[in-house]
């Protein structure tokens, strides 16, 4: 199943795209995020970690692709399946609109949705 959803909010657009590139930063905007294990500061194309979530859940990871105002990872959530999430980053009047391209099995798709919704609102506050 592929899905997109959007937000756009007052942040620059390249304050939003430091709080991507920087996994450190995910807890601060992405409330299903706990912890994120991961080598580098920033994100590179062809490395792997893992997200933390509610209940020490890990769920395994691994960056994509990396443009200048986008960027996708595979997540692995343990059981279900797989998701390839495809974030973007564009100037949008005073802000920022982001979006996110969501594909993986149904279940999967359906169920981030909300949650990510409220993680891209947080992120361009």
């Amino acid at each position: 199943m592929h899905r997109t959803i959007e937000a756009t909010g007052p942040a620059r657009p390249e304050q939003v795209w430091d709080r991507y590139v920087r996994p450190a930063m995910w807890p601060s905007w992405s409330p299903q995020i706990r912890t994120v294990d991961y080598p580098h500061p920033e994100l590179v194309a062809g490395t792997a970690g893992v997200v933390r979530g509610p209940c020490a859940l890990a769920v395994p990871f691994r960056i994509v692709e990396l443009g200048d105002d986008h960027w996708s990872w595979r997540v692995h959530p343990p059981v279900v399946g797989e998701l390839t999430l495809r974030h973007a980053v564009t100037a949008s009047g005073d802000g920022t609109r982001t979006t996110l391209d969501v594909d993986g099995p149904a279940v999967l798709v359906l169920g981030y949705l909300p949650l990510a919704g409220l993680a891209l609102r947080r992120l361009v506050e």
